[in-house]
C-alpha cells in the first residue's frame, strides 16, 4: 500500500515517511504513526503523519 488513502494508514501502524527536508533525494524515515495530520481521505503525494518520535512527514509506504 502506497500511503496516498487515509483509510489504509492507522494509527499505531508502521509506515515510511518522505520528511519535508529529505523530499528533494525521497530517503524515507520509518516509525510508527501517532496522529493523521491529513483530513481528506486522498492525497497524491501521501498523507501527512506525525510519528511517534514527533517528525512530520509524507507517508510512502505501509510497512506489513
Amino acid at each position: 500500500m502506497n500511503g496516498q488513502n487515509r483509510s489504509d494508514v492507522k494509527v499505531g501502524a508502521t509506515v515510511k515517511i518522505v520528511l519535508k527536508a529529505d523530499q528533494r533525494t525521497g530517503k524515507l524515515t520509518e516509525g510508527i504513526v501517532a496522529r493523521l495530520l491529513t483530513k481528506s481521505s486522498y492525497h497524491p503525494h501521501g498523507i501527512k503523519v506525525m510519528l511517534e518520535d514527533g517528525q512530520v512527514g509524507r507517508v510512502q509506504e505501509i510497512v506489513e
